[in-house]
Order: structure tokens, then C-alpha cells, then sequence
């Protein structure tokens, strides 16, 4: 028999969430104007993700903890890690606060261009390019095609 690591336990957690999660999915109610994406699809496209990924996860090999011990003495960079993950935290924390008052575009722009800035990336050009291509493209397919309400905040549009 094989002996329940972190990952096996963490995955079966999270299998448990995503069947619950698709459960409910399946019982949203179909739009009463036929449409060729449904109000369920990608609700039902999230759960089939994480119920997968939580399949991987459990299927993952984990290092033995003397192994883990030699690894975070060899690596030094472990402490800038851990403050990394923090960070991102924070910054969700704080973009699905801030999402409401300073709108979907602006929200998401200074949340992807920061963490970019934390995680080391330092062509800030390339950076905040790319950052906006994304939101303006997720902005327009989301309030034009989709026509999904996203909020306006700060921001005119």
C-alpha cells in the first residue's frame, strides 16, 4: 500500500471540491434564448480542470523528507520564495477587493504587471505591453462577445 504524502492528501481534497464544484455546475439553469455557449459551460470547463489537475496532483511523486531537508539547505533562495508566494496572496487579496472601485481593466492590469515586477521580471516595457494586450483582449471578448458586465471603476469604459 502505498503511503499518503501531502500531494495525495492535498488532491483528494481538492478532487472532493471539484466534484462538489460540478455538481453544482451541471444544476445551473440553461439560458431560456438558445445561444451557442450556455451560462453552464464554463463553469462545467473549471470544474473538468481543477477535478484533473487534482487527479495529476495525486498521482505526483513527492521527494522523501531527507531528500526535502539536503534540498532547502542547498537552496538559498527558499526564504525569497516563501515571501513570493505571500506577496501573490496579498496581491489576490487585494485585486478582488480593489476590483469593484477601480474596475476589471485597471484592477487587472496593476495586478499582472506587479507580480510580474515581484517575480523578477524587469523589462517593464515588454511587461506592461503584454499585461495590457491581455486585459483589453479579456475586457472586449468578455463585455462584447460574452456580454458579461465586468466593472467600469475608475476608468470611462
Amino acid at each position: 500500500m502505498k503511503h499518503l504524502n501531502s500531494n495525495r492528501i492535498i488532491g483528494f481534497i481538492m478532487g472532493l471540491v471539484s466534484l462538489g464544484y460540478l455538481w453544482l455546475a451541471f444544476r445551473i439553469p440553461a439560458f431560456p434564448m438558445p445561444r451557442p455557449i450556455d451560462s453552464d459551460w464554463f463553469p462545467t470547463l473549471l470544474g473538468a480542470a481543477l477535478l484533473l489537475l487534482s487527479i495529476l496532483l495525486c498521482l505526483e511523486k513527492q521527494a522523501t523528507p531527507v531528500k526535502r531537508e539536503k534540498a532547502a539547505q542547498k537552496d538559498p533562495k527558499a526564504r525569497e520564495q516563501t515571501s513570493q508566494l505571500l506577496i501573490t496572496l496579498l496581491a489576490i487579496a487585494g485585486y478582488a477587493f480593489g476590483l469593484e472601485w477601480l474596475g476589471f481593466v485597471l484592477a487587472s492590469s496593476l495586478f499582472g504587471i506587479g507580480l510580474s515586477h515581484c517575480y523578477g521580471y524587469r523589462r517593464h516595457l515588454i511587461s506592461v505591453v503584454a499585461t495590457l494586450a491581455v486585459v483589453l483582449s479579456l475586457y472586449l471578448i468578455m463585455t462584447r462577445l460574452l456580454e458579461v458586465h465586468l466593472p467600469r471603476g475608475l476608468l470611462p469604459f
